[in-house]
């Protein structure tokens, strides 16, 4: 046992784990999902990438309406050809952006969607429900949708429930994106635990299992994905750390910098040949024909360059062929690789703008880069490494990760350390850094615009999470703004800097109540902020500080040391809640008397008041201020009204597709049984000697039946009506199986039992024969003195008790019998529906899991983590 347990030990050494249950991390791309999931289950891969229904490691990021169901991941995909204006795609690209931005990104993809601009500035999906009913979605709504889908993986990958997740971004997301993406993930029922950036993901792949303690390293992550181009310096290091009274190295990494271009990537390049494509259509055909103007046409078309790109990856030709592309006529054509990089060829050069970047702002020369590590699917481009190695002077590039799933397997470890749930033994720490910078502008009545009323507030890559203080002299009430520092580096879309304010309240009335007294300093108001772990800041809470000295009764000092008294400090009082500075007015005298926040530091009187006299003293009030946050520009997150609305279409859309779920299988289970039960009645020759001629072909005819029903009327069947045609047939074939079963099982269990019993009777012999010789040696001891010698010894009786003991353990070897008896005729349905219901109510199971505190949330920082960061 003992080695069994070191066995494990040493398997899983690289992590602890405290309950049964697993986290993951999911990367959204403009294309696909990634799910990975950590889990210490037996028989598990600690960490693995979730495979799909189809058996793929990566599901493609759709969500799908048609005729009323809902279609998600591969389902979604097999109708896209079909009916391209009803699969919704590039939802990542989507998130938290204006109406005017979509809809450009959507014609620049010839994508169909029926969309409008809602009351918000955002953009939303008209889709077709059941009968004539219109819904309106969000994309926050969709996008909840396929982490929903993604939660699924990962549930059932494990077979655990999945508390915690990490969701990895593109570095350039900015607040309205980030924010997007978390109210997405609130609405799938998913506890967040952090956004993480995609280079820190790939880092992290990169660095867990690698020693930085001889020497560190510059490393560049050059990701090219699907939409999205960007490179990221990383610094790799170590640290001497005492653990358990020793001194040991840790390795860390710091994000130093990272440009990007978010419009730049895979799709460019597939979007080259369309055209290319689209224009030797037109000419082929003629007569003034633009396949263009057909959606459905551009589908196909699309999909066919996919593989048309991925052929010339690895071959210097390559066809496309598509069936009725248009007005039923086909497609067929070819292309070299030659003519696909002359087609792209100012992509070539805009591909090394943010690697070029990167070393220019670093200073760094390209001999102290270690490495340049390529990660993202459109990398496997030959020309795009042609290209890359030429401007770096390298005859190979890096490619030691897995250029489709580092990102996320490298979150999935980030997920095990900062979940409660699962722990690592081997620690990387992680410095990764605000995108933007940040400046915080003051605005209200006499302020005057200055540097005391616009600040620098986060300044760019300053470390994830961090907490923020700023202080104002000011007796009015006033509004906050928070905006990118620059207006060269905005997110994508984004025309105005400013992305948040407040209306910070409270300030007026507490000046004008307390400026009368004897101030000792101006009152001011202290702004507390906070950048999330997800990169997220917000104003967390806002007070006004009132300082008054006043003259107080203080205890006079004794002459003797043990009652000396000294005078009390200055005394502080910070009121709790949200309150308005009306709760501590009691607090404030101008007669000079002591408040009630002193009156717990005096003393109780004794029997004989000592002498007081009356000293001057400053005392502190904080006051908490009322901050209400006011939307900001297009594209802002949902209201809580909005949200609560979404939860429930999305409930019902859950229900829905459960329901579909069960009556799918029970409609597979009815549709199994049939064949399998022919089959056993024309094969099985013994089933003669269980039922009459009769019996069975009047089971035959029942059998032929309901199959007839199947195809015909219970084509479009309920759940309901699947299972009660099952048990109807199972009423009539469950005996005459069940009597089948017994022939072969009755003879075997009289058998065993007949062994069993022979055993026994042995066993009883000799254990006889063990009572009789113990009860005579028993008696002949009695007789002998205790001073000769025994008649027998402790040994020969455990020698012949061990032997006995074996003799009833190989009894208990006999395997026991298992019962053969037929459940009753609800047996088989009833435990395919628990297993229907089991995956169909995944997502409810979730909600109240989910509901529990899990982890750490985005805005609590470590104080004492500041130095460096575990990963």
């Amino acid at each position: 046992m003992l080695f069994r347990l070191v066995v494990f030990l040493s398997v899983f050494s690289l992590f602890l784990i405290r309950c049964q249950s697993a986290v993951s991390s999911i990367d959204l791309g403009s294309e696909w999902v990634k799910v990975a999931v950590v889990n210490l289950k037996p028989g598990q891969s600690p960490i693995s990438i979730a495979i799909n229904e189809m058996s793929k490691r990566k599901s493609p990021a759709l969500v799908a309406f048609q005729s009323g169901t809902r279609l998600l991941g591969e389902e979604a995909a097999g109708i896209i050809a079909r009916y391209p204006h009803k699969v919704y795609s590039q939802l990542r690209d989507m998130i938290g952006k204006p109406y005017k931005q979509v809809k450009n990104l959507m014609d620049s993809l010839y994508l169909p969607f029926d969309i409008v601009e809602d009351s918000r500035g955002a953009a939303s999906f008209k889709v077709e429900g059941d009968g004539n009913e219109v819904v309106y979605y969000s994309v926050e709504e969709l996008l909840a949708m396929v982490f929903g889908y993604a939660v699924n993986l990962a549930e059932f990958h494990s077979k655990a429930v999945v508390m915690d997740f990490v969701i990895c971004v593109p570095p350039y997301f900015g607040q309205s994106e980030r924010k997007g993406l978390l109210q997405a993930a609130q609405l799938a029922g998913i506890n967040v635990l952090s956004l993480v950036n995609e280079h820190s993901g790939a880092a992290l792949q990169y660095g867990i299992d690698k020693d930085f303690s001889n020497g560190s390293r510059h490393v560049i992550f050059y990701d090219m994905g699907a939409s999205t181009t960007y490179a990221t310096l990383v610094y790799f290091s170590a640290y001497n750390a005492k653990e358990f009274g020793k001194i040991v190295s840790v390795n860390q990494f710091q994000v130093k910098d990272v440009r990007w271009d978010p419009e730049l990537g895979g799709q460019n390049m597939e979007l080259r040949l369309v055209e290319y494509f689209a224009d030797e259509f037109n000419k082929q055909v003629g007569n003034g024909v633009d396949v263009r103007k057909s959606p459905k046409a551009m589908a196909k078309l699309k999909k066919q360059v996919k593989r048309t790109k991925e052929i010339l990856s690895a071959n210097t030709m390559a066809p496309i062929s598509v069936e009725s592309l248009y007005d039923d006529r086909d497609f067929r054509s070819t292309i070299t690789r030659e003519k696909f990089e002359e087609l792209c060829e100012d992509l070539w050069e805009k591909s090394l703008i943010p690697i070029k970047e990167v070393l220019k702002h670093s200073g760094l020369k390209m001999d102290e880069i270690y490495a340049v590590e390529l990660i993202g699917g459109a990398t496997r481009v030959p020309k795009l490494q042609a290209k890359l190695q030429e401007f770096l002077g390298r005859t190979e590039l890096d490619k030691h990760l897995d250029a489709d799933e580092a990102i996320v397997l490298g979150a999935a470890l980030h997920a095990a350390n900062i979940s409660d749930g699962i722990k690592l033994n081997r620690k990387l720490g992680m410095i990764d850094g605000s995108s933007y910078g940040f400046m915080v502008e003051l605005d209200g009545p006499d302020l005057l615009k200055d540097e005391t009323t616009r600040q620098l507030l986060v300044q760019r890559l300053k470390k994830l999470p961090s907490k923020m203080f700023r202080s104002i002299v000011h007796a009015k009430d006033f509004e906050v703004s928070l905006a990118y520092a620059s207006e060269d580096l905005l997110p994508p879309g984004v025309t105005s800097p400013v992305f948040a304010k407040y209306a910070v309240s409270g300030l007026t009335d507490a000046s004008e109540k307390y400026s009368s007294r004897n101030l000792s300093s101006p009152i001011k108001a202290n702004l507390h902020f906070s950048l999330s772990r997800s990169g997220v800041l917000s104003l967390d809470r806002a007070d006004v500080v009132i300082e008054i000295t006043e003259w107080v009764e203080v205890p006079k000092k004794n002459l003797t040391v043990e009652n000396a008294t000294s005078s009390s400090p200055d005394i502080s009082v910070e009121t709790g809640g949200r309150n308005t500075s009306e709760g501590t007015s009691d607090n404030l005298h101008s007669d000079g008397g002591t408040g009630n926040a002193t009156n717990s530091s005096i003393e109780e009187p004794s029997t004989m008041d000592p002498p007081t006299e009356r000293k001057l003293k400053k005392r502190t009030f904080r006051v908490p201020l009322k901050t209400i946050e006011k939307n900001v520009g297009p594209g802002i997150s949902l209201s809580n009204e909005a949200l609560a609305e979404a939860k429930t279409k999305l409930e019902v859309l859950d229900k829905k597709d459960a329901e579909r779920r069960r009556t799918a299988e029970l409609k597979n289970n009815l549709e199994s049984y049939i064949y399998a039960t022919k089959e056993k009645l024309e094969t099985l020759e013994e089933i003669v000697k269980v039922s009459t001629s009769d019996e069975r072909q009047s089971f035959i005819e029942k059998l032929d039946e309901v199959q007839d029903w199947l195809y015909t009327d219970g084509e479009d069947a309920t759940a309901k009506e699947f299972q009660e045609r099952l048990d109807s047939i199972k009423a009539v074939g469950d005996p005459i199986f069940f009597r089948f079963k017994e022939l072969t099982a009755r003879p075997a269990a009289v058998e065993l039992a007949k062994t069993y019993l022979g055993e026994l009777q042995q066993v009883l012999k000799d254990a006889e024969k063990f009572r009789s010789w113990l009860d005579e040696k028993v008696n002949e001891q009695k007789k002998t003195s205790g001073f000769s010698k025994p008649v027998f010894t402790s040994e020969e009786v455990y020698e012949k008790v061990f032997k006995l003991q074996d003799k009833v353990a190989s009894i208990n070897k006999i395997p026991k019998p298992k019962p053969k008896v037929e459940k009753p005729v609800k047996n088989e349905t009833e435990s395919s529906g628990e297993k229907v219901k089991d995956s169909n109510t995944t997502s409810e199971e979730n909600t109240s899991e989910n509901d529990k505190p899990t982890g750490e949330s985005d805005d609590k920082v470590d104080p004492e983590a500041e130095a460096h960061d575990e990963l």
